[in-house]
């Protein structure tokens, strides 16, 4: 059986869009039971050089709404980093990260398939990191390419560092949480 554009990417990212929100409201909950402040996560990290909690949540927002979006328009752009942000705005996030996904369509989505598209990336410059800009590089990708080795893996990579904040945080979560709702055949 051959897998379309569109299942790969839509429900995929709605699989783990659908997971993080759980876990943000999971998180929540942790908080409100143990007497403590969510926002205490925002600027939480895993690492010293490593980008913070609301980098990772906003990551995987751009990566999943605006790579697909980039299939349809050519190119990846994502809105200005917005920075840290109360936990609340962070779980609207990826309600609205699910909004946007449930109004693709699969004709439309299968309709980009094999387009080209180009990206050009630019190392984002942050005063709270010791990230250093770097010169511009377009990298030239079909659509299934551009998703399969750039948008999936790092949607994936900041949804599981955003994951292992919380859990390194005290908040009770497994692996189920991160998986989220599985898409099984009927039995």
């Amino acid at each position: 059986m051959a897998i379309s554009l569109y299942d790969l990417s839509v429900p995929t990212f709605l699989q783990t869009v659908r997971a993080i929100g759980a876990f943000l409201d999971r998180a929540a909950t942790h908080c409100a039971d143990a007497g403590t402040d969510p926002d205490d996560f925002v600027n939480a990290r895993l690492f010293d050089n490593m980008a913070p909690f609301h980098f990772q949540i906003e990551a995987a927002w751009h990566h999943s709404v605006w790579g697909v979006e980039a299939l349809k328009t050519g190119a990846f752009t994502p809105p200005a980093l917005v920075g840290p942000v109360p936990f609340a705005d962070l779980q609207a996030m990826m309600r609205k990260a699910e909004t946007a996904l449930v109004t693709f369509t699969p004709a439309e989505v299968n309709g980009w398939s094999g387009k080209e598209l180009n990206i050009v990336l630019h190392r984002p410059l942050d005063d709270e990191d010791d990230w250093k800009p770097w010169d511009p590089r377009t990298l030239s990708f079909t659509s299934e390419t551009f998703l399969l080795s750039f948008s999936m893996p790092n949607f994936h990579f900041h949804a599981v560092t955003a994951y292992d904040i919380l859990r390194s945080r005290g908040v009770p979560l497994g692996k189920r949480d991160y998986e989220g709702r599985l898409r099984t055949r009927s039995a």
